[in-house]
């Protein structure tokens, strides 16, 4: 089962999933962020477009990982999904990087465990009282050896997992994060299966990426733009020759109706992928069965609700 914002649906209803996308953010920090900051019609307006354009090109379900105190709404992004005809899944969580600015202060000095159960409450209970419950976990560190802090989120992070089975993906800064965060969730008894090691692509060693999925990690290059275009074709292709495809997901990391910003700024398109990056992959050799197992099989196993505790070898 998967946990969209219109309810659960099976995991092999979701079709062709972008597993890492923005439809709104706002980054006033978690002290300022407020949904008075905005427009949430003007909003819908602007990004209903682009979720439709995507519903074109055989895009069934997309994953928001905008997470609670960086803009989170999901009331409109029920709205969104009824009328783009788009699934569409949110989280639960708390965005660690960019220097903590979307860290609540409850979270200093609550410990792991209050974290993770007010995580919990709202897989079970619903979000903010609207009823609509998360599908997967996002958190975020900074580049690096964890801090305090990000370390803690992660902790949370484990802990909600085992109690509700959602998938824990974390947004990185680089390979010694993700190698680092790897190791806690092993710890602390989560397998490697449970975590999506989010921007995956800036880690420039692509042995250290082979290493991870090998141990069961979810490599998540998210990056996939006109700009990066043939990086995650490589990065891809290497995974592909490596015999690693099974463990990859991409994504483009892209839309972002910036609070804040007169009509929410440059919203970027989410059509690239299906537009330019598929075709590339194919002409690198990769036949229909390996896209639709990046696209379809892996978002689906990825993020099917389970517990995933650490199995003993």
């Amino acid at each position: 089962m998967v946990q969209t914002v219109r309810g659960p649906i099976r995991a092999d209803e979701m079709g062709s999933a972008l597993v890492h996308e923005h439809v709104l953010v706002d980054f006033a920090g978690a002290e300022k962020v407020s949904r008075s900051r905005y427009d949430a019609g003007e909003a819908f307006r602007v990004i209903l477009p682009h979720l439709q354009d995507l519903q074109k090109r055989g895009c069934r379900t997309l994953f928001e990982c905008t997470p609670a105190y960086l803009g989170r709404d999901p009331l409109l992004l029920r709205r969104l999904s009824e009328a783009s005809g788009l699934h569409i899944v949110t989280n639960t969580g708390y965005y660690g990087a960019a220097n903590d600015i979307a860290v609540p202060r409850h979270a200093y000095a609550e410990t792991a465990r209050q974290l993770a159960a007010r995580w919990t409450a709202e897989y079970r209970g619903g979000i903010e009282g609207t009823g609509i419950r998360p599908g997967f976990i996002k958190t975020g560190v900074d580049a690096g050896p964890l801090s305090t802090i990000d370390r803690k989120l992660v902790e949370a992070g484990a802990f909600c997992h085992l109690e509700t089975g959602l998938t824990l993906a974390v947004h990185t800064g680089d390979g010694t994060a993700a190698l680092e965060i790897l190791a806690l969730l092993s710890r602390l008894g989560v397998s490697p299966e449970a975590y999506v090691w989010v921007h995956a692509q800036n880690e420039k060693d692509p042995a250290t990426r082979a290493w991870t999925a090998q141990q069961g990690t979810w490599v998540e290059l998210d990056g996939i733009g006109p700009g990066t275009l043939d990086a995650h074709v490589e990065a891809v292709v290497d995974l592909f020759r490596r015999d690693r495809l099974d463990r990859v997901l991409v994504s483009q990391d892209a839309g972002w109706y910036h609070v804040g910003e007169p009509g929410g700024g440059a919203y970027r398109p989410h059509t690239f992928l299906f537009d330019t990056f598929v075709p590339a992959l194919r002409a690198r050799g990769l036949g229909e069965a390996d896209v639709r197992r990046v696209l379809v099989d892996n978002p689906a196993e990825a993020f099917a609700i389970r517990p995933r505790p650490l199995r003993v070898r």
